[in-house]
Protein backbone atom coordinates (compact mmCIF):
# COMPACT_ATOMS: atom_id res chain seq x y z
CA UNK A 1 0.00 0.00 0.00
CA UNK A 2 1.31 3.42 -0.87
CA UNK A 3 1.62 5.73 2.09
CA UNK A 4 -0.07 9.06 1.79
CA UNK A 5 2.35 11.99 1.39
CA UNK A 6 4.41 12.98 4.40
CA UNK A 7 3.22 16.62 4.68
CA UNK A 8 0.13 18.30 6.05
CA UNK A 9 -2.54 18.95 3.48
CA UNK A 10 -2.06 22.71 3.32
CA UNK A 11 -0.95 25.47 4.04
CA UNK A 12 29.27 25.06 8.61
CA UNK A 13 26.67 23.01 8.12
CA UNK A 14 29.63 21.35 7.80
CA UNK A 15 30.80 24.72 8.93
CA UNK A 16 32.95 24.29 11.97
CA UNK A 17 34.11 27.50 13.55
CA UNK A 18 37.69 27.83 14.66
CA UNK A 19 36.86 28.64 18.22
CA UNK A 20 40.39 29.65 19.07
CA UNK A 21 40.17 32.63 16.72
CA UNK A 22 38.43 35.72 17.96
CA UNK A 23 36.33 37.60 15.48
CA UNK A 24 35.24 34.64 13.35
CA UNK A 25 31.95 35.23 11.62
CA UNK A 26 29.91 32.05 11.46
CA UNK A 27 28.11 31.67 8.15
CA UNK A 28 25.66 28.88 8.95
CA UNK A 29 22.38 30.66 8.74
CA UNK A 30 22.04 31.87 5.21
CA UNK A 31 21.43 30.50 1.76
CA UNK A 32 23.94 30.92 -1.00
CA UNK A 33 21.22 31.76 -3.42
CA UNK A 34 21.56 35.29 -2.04
CA UNK A 35 17.94 35.85 -1.01
CA UNK A 36 17.18 39.43 -0.11
CA UNK A 37 16.88 40.13 3.56
CA UNK A 38 19.07 37.24 4.68
CA UNK A 39 21.99 38.80 6.57
CA UNK A 40 24.34 35.84 6.45
CA UNK A 41 23.99 34.71 2.86
CA UNK A 42 27.48 35.88 1.89
CA UNK A 43 29.06 34.29 4.95
CA UNK A 44 27.43 30.96 4.12
CA UNK A 45 28.75 31.09 0.59
CA UNK A 46 32.28 31.60 1.88
CA UNK A 47 32.05 28.75 4.36
CA UNK A 48 30.68 26.37 1.74
CA UNK A 49 33.27 27.28 -0.84
CA UNK A 50 36.18 26.78 1.49
CA UNK A 51 34.99 23.36 2.62
CA UNK A 52 35.25 24.07 6.33
CA UNK A 53 35.83 20.99 8.51
CA UNK A 54 32.82 19.18 9.91
CA UNK A 55 31.69 20.35 13.35
CA UNK A 56 31.18 17.56 15.83
CA UNK A 57 27.69 16.64 17.03
CA UNK A 58 29.16 15.76 20.40
CA UNK A 59 30.21 18.63 22.66
CA UNK A 60 33.77 19.76 22.04
CA UNK A 61 35.89 22.00 24.20
CA UNK A 62 38.66 24.47 23.49
CA UNK A 63 40.91 26.17 26.00
CA UNK A 64 40.07 29.70 24.94
CA UNK A 65 37.10 31.71 26.20
CA UNK A 66 36.53 33.43 22.83
CA UNK A 67 33.07 32.83 21.40
CA UNK A 68 32.33 33.12 17.66
CA UNK A 69 30.30 36.05 16.40
CA UNK A 70 26.89 35.07 15.09
CA UNK A 71 24.22 36.74 12.98
CA UNK A 72 20.44 36.78 13.45
CA UNK A 73 18.53 34.48 11.11
CA UNK A 74 15.58 36.14 9.44
CA UNK A 75 13.18 34.79 6.80
CA UNK A 76 12.85 36.30 3.36
CA UNK A 77 9.75 37.30 1.45
CA UNK A 78 9.99 34.00 -0.46
CA UNK A 79 8.57 32.14 2.53
CA UNK A 80 4.98 30.88 2.56
CA UNK A 81 4.50 32.84 5.79
CA UNK A 82 7.64 34.72 6.90
CA UNK A 83 6.08 35.83 10.17
CA UNK A 84 5.59 32.33 11.55
CA UNK A 85 9.27 31.53 11.04
CA UNK A 86 10.40 34.88 12.40
CA UNK A 87 8.40 34.32 15.58
CA UNK A 88 9.77 30.81 16.11
CA UNK A 89 13.39 31.76 15.46
CA UNK A 90 13.45 34.86 17.65
CA UNK A 91 12.29 32.76 20.60
CA UNK A 92 15.00 30.14 20.08
CA UNK A 93 17.62 32.88 19.72
CA UNK A 94 16.39 34.57 22.91
CA UNK A 95 16.52 31.42 25.02
CA UNK A 96 19.72 29.93 23.59
CA UNK A 97 22.05 32.96 23.77
CA UNK A 98 22.98 35.22 26.65
CA UNK A 99 25.81 37.52 27.75
CA UNK A 100 28.06 36.83 30.72
CA UNK A 101 26.16 36.70 33.98
CA UNK A 102 22.74 36.32 32.31
CA UNK A 103 22.47 32.53 32.23
CA UNK A 104 19.81 30.43 33.87
CA UNK A 105 16.05 30.12 33.70
CA UNK A 106 15.22 33.38 35.46
CA UNK A 107 17.11 35.52 32.96
CA UNK A 108 15.73 33.43 30.08
CA UNK A 109 12.18 34.05 31.26
CA UNK A 110 12.85 37.78 31.20
CA UNK A 111 14.07 37.55 27.59
CA UNK A 112 10.99 35.56 26.61
CA UNK A 113 8.69 38.00 28.37
CA UNK A 114 10.25 40.83 26.34
CA UNK A 115 8.98 39.03 23.22
CA UNK A 116 5.47 38.92 24.72
CA UNK A 117 5.52 35.15 24.77
CA UNK A 118 4.65 32.76 27.64
CA UNK A 119 7.55 32.49 30.08
CA UNK A 120 6.57 28.86 30.80
CA UNK A 121 8.19 27.99 27.48
CA UNK A 122 11.58 28.26 29.20
CA UNK A 123 10.77 25.10 31.12
CA UNK A 124 10.52 23.23 27.80
CA UNK A 125 13.86 24.45 26.43
CA UNK A 126 15.83 21.35 27.47
CA UNK A 127 19.30 21.28 25.82
CA UNK A 128 18.74 24.78 24.44
CA UNK A 129 19.38 26.19 27.94
CA UNK A 130 22.46 24.46 29.38
CA UNK A 131 24.26 25.67 32.46
CA UNK A 132 26.97 28.06 31.24
CA UNK A 133 28.48 31.46 31.96
CA UNK A 134 27.74 32.76 28.45
CA UNK A 135 26.30 31.43 25.19
CA UNK A 136 25.92 32.36 21.54
CA UNK A 137 23.63 30.67 19.06
CA UNK A 138 23.51 30.50 15.28
CA UNK A 139 20.37 29.32 13.52
CA UNK A 140 21.37 27.22 10.52
CA UNK A 141 17.92 26.92 9.02
CA UNK A 142 14.24 27.12 9.92
CA UNK A 143 11.94 24.84 7.97
CA UNK A 144 8.31 23.95 8.27
CA UNK A 145 7.41 20.78 10.11
CA UNK A 146 3.90 21.66 8.99
CA UNK A 147 1.77 24.71 8.32
CA UNK A 148 -2.01 25.01 8.35
CA UNK A 149 -4.28 28.03 8.37
CA UNK A 150 -4.12 28.53 12.15
CA UNK A 151 -1.28 26.30 13.41
CA UNK A 152 2.28 25.54 12.47
CA UNK A 153 5.42 23.64 13.35
CA UNK A 154 8.78 25.29 12.61
CA UNK A 155 11.92 23.18 12.96
CA UNK A 156 14.70 25.53 14.09
CA UNK A 157 18.11 23.97 13.42
CA UNK A 158 20.89 25.62 15.38
CA UNK A 159 24.46 25.50 16.61
CA UNK A 160 25.35 26.77 20.05
CA UNK A 161 28.60 27.67 21.80
CA UNK A 162 28.80 27.97 25.56
CA UNK A 163 31.57 29.36 27.75
CA UNK A 164 32.38 27.66 31.01
CA UNK A 165 35.06 29.62 32.84
CA UNK A 166 38.03 29.61 30.48
CA UNK A 167 36.70 26.98 28.05
CA UNK A 168 34.24 27.07 25.16
CA UNK A 169 32.06 24.13 24.23
CA UNK A 170 30.41 23.65 20.83
CA UNK A 171 27.10 21.84 20.51
CA UNK A 172 23.65 22.48 19.09
CA UNK A 173 20.15 21.11 18.69
CA UNK A 174 16.98 21.25 16.62
CA UNK A 175 13.78 22.56 18.18
CA UNK A 176 10.27 21.79 16.95
CA UNK A 177 8.51 25.08 17.75
CA UNK A 178 4.70 24.89 17.76
CA UNK A 179 2.66 28.00 17.04
CA UNK A 180 -0.96 29.05 16.66
CA UNK A 181 -2.42 32.07 14.94
CA UNK A 182 -4.36 34.48 17.12
CA UNK A 183 -6.00 37.82 16.46
CA UNK A 184 -2.67 39.57 16.95
CA UNK A 185 -0.51 37.20 14.91
CA UNK A 186 1.44 34.02 15.62
CA UNK A 187 2.28 32.95 19.16
CA UNK A 188 4.37 30.03 20.40
CA UNK A 189 2.58 27.33 22.39
CA UNK A 190 5.25 24.65 22.88
CA UNK A 191 8.88 23.67 22.34
CA UNK A 192 10.04 20.14 21.52
CA UNK A 193 13.87 19.99 21.41
CA UNK A 194 15.58 17.08 19.67
CA UNK A 195 16.52 14.12 21.84
CA UNK A 196 18.70 11.91 19.62
CA UNK A 197 19.72 9.44 22.32
CA UNK A 198 23.14 8.21 23.35
CA UNK A 199 25.70 7.27 20.68
CA UNK A 200 26.04 3.59 19.84
CA UNK A 201 29.12 1.87 21.15
CA UNK A 202 30.23 0.98 17.62
CA UNK A 203 28.62 2.97 14.77
CA UNK A 204 27.88 0.88 11.65
CA UNK A 205 30.10 1.29 8.61
CA UNK A 206 27.37 3.21 6.75
CA UNK A 207 27.18 5.77 9.53
CA UNK A 208 30.94 6.22 9.52
CA UNK A 209 30.93 6.73 5.75
CA UNK A 210 28.21 9.38 5.89
CA UNK A 211 29.91 11.25 8.74
CA UNK A 212 33.18 11.23 6.81
CA UNK A 213 31.64 12.53 3.56
CA UNK A 214 32.15 16.30 3.33
CA UNK A 215 29.40 16.57 0.68
CA UNK A 216 26.79 15.60 3.27
CA UNK A 217 26.39 18.56 5.62
CA UNK A 218 24.75 17.54 8.89
CA UNK A 219 23.75 19.79 11.81
CA UNK A 220 24.41 18.60 15.38
CA UNK A 221 21.09 16.82 16.04
CA UNK A 222 21.25 14.99 12.71
CA UNK A 223 24.82 13.87 13.37
CA UNK A 224 23.75 12.60 16.78
CA UNK A 225 20.83 10.73 15.17
CA UNK A 226 23.25 8.82 12.97
CA UNK A 227 25.62 8.11 15.83
CA UNK A 228 22.73 6.74 17.93
CA UNK A 229 22.33 3.85 15.50
CA UNK A 230 18.60 4.57 15.06
CA UNK A 231 18.72 5.56 11.37
CA UNK A 232 17.83 2.95 8.73
CA UNK A 233 20.39 1.81 6.20
CA UNK A 234 18.11 3.02 3.39
CA UNK A 235 18.66 6.60 4.54
CA UNK A 236 22.42 6.18 4.76
CA UNK A 237 22.62 4.53 1.34
CA UNK A 238 20.55 7.29 -0.29
CA UNK A 239 22.63 10.03 1.33
CA UNK A 240 25.83 8.51 -0.01
CA UNK A 241 24.29 7.97 -3.44
CA UNK A 242 23.13 11.58 -3.71
CA UNK A 243 26.46 12.86 -2.39
CA UNK A 244 28.06 11.37 -5.49
CA UNK A 245 26.36 14.13 -7.50
CA UNK A 246 25.41 16.91 -5.07
CA UNK A 247 26.63 18.72 -2.01
CA UNK A 248 23.57 18.76 0.22
CA UNK A 249 22.78 20.44 3.52
CA UNK A 250 20.53 18.26 5.65
CA UNK A 251 18.17 19.91 8.11
CA UNK A 252 16.43 17.03 9.91
CA UNK A 253 16.85 13.27 10.07
CA UNK A 254 15.10 11.64 13.03
CA UNK A 255 14.93 13.77 16.15
CA UNK A 256 13.45 17.26 16.35
CA UNK A 257 10.67 16.39 13.88
CA UNK A 258 6.95 16.01 14.78
CA UNK A 259 6.03 12.43 15.66
CA UNK A 260 3.02 12.54 13.33
CA UNK A 261 2.52 14.12 9.94
CA UNK A 262 1.49 17.60 11.04
CA UNK A 263 -2.27 18.02 11.34
CA UNK A 264 -2.94 14.27 11.16
CA UNK A 265 -2.70 11.13 13.25
CA UNK A 266 -0.41 9.37 10.76
CA UNK A 267 3.08 8.54 12.05
CA UNK A 268 5.90 10.39 10.30
CA UNK A 269 8.78 8.43 8.82
CA UNK A 270 11.31 10.77 10.48
CA UNK A 271 11.08 9.63 14.14
CA UNK A 272 11.40 6.04 12.95
CA UNK A 273 14.71 6.87 11.27
CA UNK A 274 13.34 6.39 7.76
CA UNK A 275 13.55 9.89 6.27
CA UNK A 276 15.72 12.97 5.92
CA UNK A 277 15.15 16.54 4.74
CA UNK A 278 17.48 18.69 2.64
CA UNK A 279 17.27 22.49 2.75
CA UNK A 280 20.22 23.38 0.49
CA UNK A 281 21.52 21.76 -2.72
CA UNK A 282 24.91 22.68 -4.17
CA UNK A 283 24.88 25.92 -2.18
CA UNK A 284 21.35 26.88 -3.27
CA UNK A 285 18.55 27.05 -0.70
CA UNK A 286 15.43 25.20 -1.80
CA UNK A 287 13.26 28.12 -0.65
CA UNK A 288 15.21 30.69 -2.66
CA UNK A 289 13.34 31.71 -5.84
CA UNK A 290 16.75 32.22 -7.47
CA UNK A 291 17.58 28.52 -7.11
CA UNK A 292 17.31 26.82 -10.53
CA UNK A 293 14.12 24.78 -10.62
CA UNK A 294 15.93 22.31 -12.88
CA UNK A 295 18.38 21.63 -10.04
CA UNK A 296 15.58 20.95 -7.54
CA UNK A 297 13.70 18.73 -9.99
CA UNK A 298 16.81 16.73 -10.83
CA UNK A 299 17.61 16.28 -7.14
CA UNK A 300 14.06 15.10 -6.37
CA UNK A 301 14.11 12.61 -9.23
CA UNK A 302 17.53 11.33 -8.18
CA UNK A 303 16.21 10.88 -4.62
CA UNK A 304 13.41 8.73 -6.01
CA UNK A 305 15.93 6.75 -8.06
CA UNK A 306 17.90 6.21 -4.83
CA UNK A 307 14.94 4.27 -3.42
CA UNK A 308 12.67 6.87 -1.82
CA UNK A 309 8.97 6.09 -2.12
CA UNK A 310 7.92 9.52 -0.86
CA UNK A 311 9.74 12.58 -2.28
CA UNK A 312 8.26 15.96 -1.47
CA UNK A 313 9.41 19.45 -2.37
CA UNK A 314 8.39 22.79 -3.85
CA UNK A 315 7.67 21.20 -7.25
CA UNK A 316 4.90 18.73 -8.07
CA UNK A 317 6.61 16.34 -10.45
CA UNK A 318 4.98 13.95 -12.84
CA UNK A 319 5.93 10.34 -13.28
CA UNK A 320 7.50 8.21 -10.62
CA UNK A 321 7.79 4.44 -10.27
CA UNK A 322 4.74 4.28 -7.96
CA UNK A 323 1.57 6.42 -7.73
CA UNK A 324 2.08 9.42 -5.46
CA UNK A 325 5.85 9.03 -5.28
CA UNK A 326 6.22 12.80 -5.73
CA UNK A 327 4.22 15.40 -3.83
CA UNK A 328 4.28 19.12 -3.11
CA UNK A 329 2.52 21.46 -0.69
CA UNK A 330 3.15 24.56 1.41
CA UNK A 331 5.04 22.62 4.10
CA UNK A 332 7.60 21.47 1.55
CA UNK A 333 8.06 24.84 -0.10
CA UNK A 334 11.38 25.18 1.77
CA UNK A 335 12.96 21.72 1.66
CA UNK A 336 13.01 18.33 -0.04
CA UNK A 337 11.66 15.42 1.98
CA UNK A 338 13.09 11.97 1.21
CA UNK A 339 11.30 9.05 2.89
CA UNK A 340 11.66 5.27 2.91
CA UNK A 341 9.45 2.34 3.83
CA UNK A 342 12.29 0.55 5.61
Amino acid sequence: MTRRPEPAAHPVERRAVLLGMAGVLLGAAGCTGGSAGHPSAAATTTASATGSPRASAAPSTTATAALPRTTPWRPTSAEVDPEVKRRAVELVEAIGAWPGGKGGATAARARVAALHLPTALVGQAGPLLPSADQAVLQVVDAQYGGILADSASVLVVCRQWTRHGGAVRANGTTVDVRLVRSGTGWTVTALHPARPGAPAASPPAGVRRVLADDRIVLPPAAQADLKSGQVHDSVLTAMLHLAGTYRMNVSVVRSGHPLNVFGSGRPSDHPRGRAFDVWQIDGHAVVDPGTPRTLVERFMRDAAAAGSYNVGGPLLLSGGSTPGQFFSDATHHDHVHIGFRS
